[in-house]
């Protein structure tokens, strides 16, 4: 994708913004895994880093970078922290998360409170959850 700016989107709420290493490639892993839209991404640096990509997920952004220690983004592995997906069809997303090589944590199941829920962890180290009735 060639540069662009989220002017043209409008950003509301609050957004995750994931430090992870492979910014482009999670990118990739999540247009398969989640439907990613991309909206925008600066170029990579002189060390092959991405700065900033801008992704939509089920309507909402997610926007992700390289690991950048000299300013003050050292290389930590995510934690304490779940990325949720409320969707009307759980099991679709399920299925695709599945399918492009995420690991189930806690498998898709009815749970107490009605829903169907399940975990699993990307590449990346996030947890994902995906749960709906």
């Amino acid at each position: 994708m060639t540069e662009t700016t989220a002017s043209s989107n409008t950003i509301v709420g609050v957004v995750p913004y994931l430090s992870v290493d492979g910014a482009v490639k999670a990118a990739e892993l999540y247009a398969r895994a989640f439907g990613a839209e991309e909206i925008a991404r600066h170029p990579v640096d002189d060390q092959g880093r991405t700065m900033h990509i801008h992704l939509t997920i089920h309507g909402g952004s997610v926007m992700l970078c390289d690991f950048y220690p000299e300013h003050g983004y050292p290389a930590v592995r995510p934690q304490a922290f779940t990325m949720h997906l409320q969707v009307p069809d759980p099991d679709v997303w399920w299925n695709r998360a599945e399918a492009a090589g995420l690991e189930i944590v806690t498998p898709l199941q009815k749970m107490f409170w009605g829903d169907r829920y399940g975990q699993l962890k990307d590449p990346f180290g996030v947890l994902w959850s995906i749960g709906g009735t």
